[in-house]
């Protein structure tokens, strides 16, 4: 079959990237086109347009940017068009996807969703259009089926695909690892300053102003791949501060600690057992219209999995040298600590077991082979009887 699959961010890459190896093992005729990035692209396939390339953080950066991205709208239809794919997948990155979904549906192609669009967050009147233009939605987040279930949407929870991503990497060898990168003994603090260049250089000043008052520990800026170290160069001024492209996950399971920009990365963190100090800060205008449409109590995923307050988060105005210094004191202090492991594995609970790449690939091949809409407890019930 011919699969069209539409990812806009690294995360996207990450998680298009499993699935695709979950198409290519179900399906051996496999014929996948796809938006995406390098992980994507090392799975086969062919790729359309790198995600670097219609990267824009914000409602401010989008309307500046919107010429280019109505014609990146364009372009993709008629891609579409020309591939005449038995399915088309959409991952995330509601702005451009809900859109192509509009059309596709339109046009009679067969559209699911892997990675639910946040509609639990803003704007939930999105939910009418989901369930008009997308034939099949596969949440990863716990709460997301409930959520769907007062709309009369009937959804997938599959399990979160980053279980399989970590539990599958090969284990890291600290001596080795700081070796290679000319990290020295100390402690490693991680920073995560986001993917984009909009955010990185909103965080990074802010993550690196705490420096002189961390004597102990080394930092290390894990570097996104979608951009390069001349980029970051310029935050780089003293001797305690690392860097290193395009190794977070090994990063991450050496630190001792970590300062994260709010996204995929705080669940990443927390799943590689590092407590984290979240921050966030975007420009005034996308954030003063962002306060008006998210209804959302927390911005990271690990306090909205938990319905709790587990990690710190520090936004907007809060993100500032002194409380960043104090938050990132008490996630070095043991009680605390203590603490948060013990709320990472309850989260880890609650996300459910692995195998959501699997099931995904597999609820989609049925569908589109047997032209019927499955549902992950019919599946389960078929085996049963089997």
């Amino acid at each position: 079959m011919k699969y069209y699959i539409i990812a806009g961010e690294a995360s996207g890459d990450l998680h298009g990237s499993n699935l695709m190896k979950a198409l290519f093992q179900k399906d051996e005729k496999a014929n996948i086109r796809f938006w995406g990035g390098d992980l994507m692209q090392s799975i086969g396939g062919e790729l359309v347009m790198h995600y670097k390339e219609r990267q824009f953080m914000g409602f401010a950066e989008v309307i500046l940017n919107l010429r280019k991205v109505l014609r990146q709208i364009k372009y993709c239809k008629s891609d579409i068009e020309r591939f005449e794919p038995d399915v088309i997948i959409f991952i995330d990155n509601s702005g451009f996807n809900l859109r192509i979904a509009k059309w596709a549906k339109e046009h009679n192609f067969k559209t699911h969703y892997y990675i639910s669009p946040q509609v639990w967050a803003s704007r939930a009147s999105r939910v009418e259009k989901i369930k008009r233009y997308v034939d099949a939605m596969y949440c990863i987040l716990p709460f997301e089926k409930d959520f769907y279930k007062k709309y009369n949407y009937n959804v997938n929870f599959v399990g979160h695909p980053l279980i399989d991503a970590i539990a599958d990497r090969p284990q890291v060898n600290d001596s080795a690892f700081r070796k290679e990168h000319h990290l020295g003994d100390h402690p490693i603090i991680a920073l995560l300053p986001g993917s984009r260049k909009q955010e990185i250089t909103k965080m990074l000043g802010v993550m690196l102003s705490i420096v002189d008052d961390f004597n102990d520990f080394q930092f290390v800026i894990a570097g996104a791949p979608s951009q390069d170290y001349e980029f970051y160069r310029r935050f780089i001024k003293k001797k305690n501060i690392r860097f290193i492209s395009n190794k977070t996950y090994d990063l991450l399971s050496i630190s001792t600690a970590a300062i994260v920009t709010s996204g995929t990365a705080t669940l990443e963190t927390a799943l590689f057992k590092v407590p984290q100090v979240v921050c966030y800060k975007a420009n005034t205008i996308s954030y003063q219209i962002a306060k008006h449409i998210i209804t959302l109590k927390y911005i990271s995923l690990v306090n909205l999995i938990m319905k709790r307050e587990v990690v710190t988060e520090l936004i907007q105005g809060d993100l500032n040298k002194s409380r960043l210094k104090k938050e990132l004191t008490a996630i070095l202090n043991s009680e605390k600590r203590e603490q948060l492991f013990l709320d990472y594995y309850e989260l880890e609970k609650t996300l459910g077991g692995r195998g959501a790449s699997k099931k995904t690939a597999e609820l989609i091949y049925e569908a589109v082979n047997n032209n019927r809409i499955s549902t992950l407890e019919d599946t389960e019930n078929k085996n049963r009887i089997n």
